[in-house]
């Protein structure tokens, strides 16, 4: 690598591989949420992780770049937090939702860092497209924390203790 336009290859296809890894624990933590209100909002993020993979790849044609994942390390990680804390456990109830949520705002925010640095790239290479479609992606996943931050505050943690 030695171009930014290299880094952001890199980027876009290491997004791809921490939204593939991150979509099957999502589904997996919604199966295993005992609030209806988390696992369908799980279920929810899984569809929009998926949506956001797709427009990676597309991203990366649109660029003229290799349309291919490169394997994600950092949340290969996450993933086996999640899979530690949460899946795996032994906890049941709103304490496995409060950990499912923490697992899952986790992983959110590793994808935060990395969309930003995809948009703040395509942004300094001029691909205009590709910087509005990460920064949209980028309003959803805020959201997405933001809502699992209320619920946790709202209901879950107080309902754990």
């Amino acid at each position: 690598m030695s171009t930014l336009k290299d880094l952001y290859e890199e980027e876009l296809q290491d997004l791809w591989s921490a939204n593939d890894q991150m979509a099957k624990a999502v589904s997996k933590m919604s199966s295993k949420a005992s609030d209806k209100s988390l696992a369908e909002r799980l279920e929810k993020a899984k569809d929009g992780i998926d949506k956001h993979t797709e427009m990676l790849k597309s991203l990366l044609d649109a660029a003229g770049l290799k349309v291919q994942k490169e394997h994600c390390k950092g949340m290969e990680g996450l993933v086996e937090e999640a899979r530690k804390h949460a899946l795996d456990s032994d906890l049941e109830g709103a304490v496995l939702d409060v950990a499912i949520i923490a697992q899952y705002q986790r992983m959110c925010h590793y994808g935060m860092a990395g969309f930003g640095t995809a948009k703040a790239f395509a942004e300094a290479l001029g691909e205009d497209d590709a910087t509005q479609k990460l920064d949209r992606a980028l309003d959803k996943i805020y959201g997405s924390d933001e809502f699992m931050s209320d619920l946790a505050e709202r209901s879950r943690n107080l309902e754990a203790v």
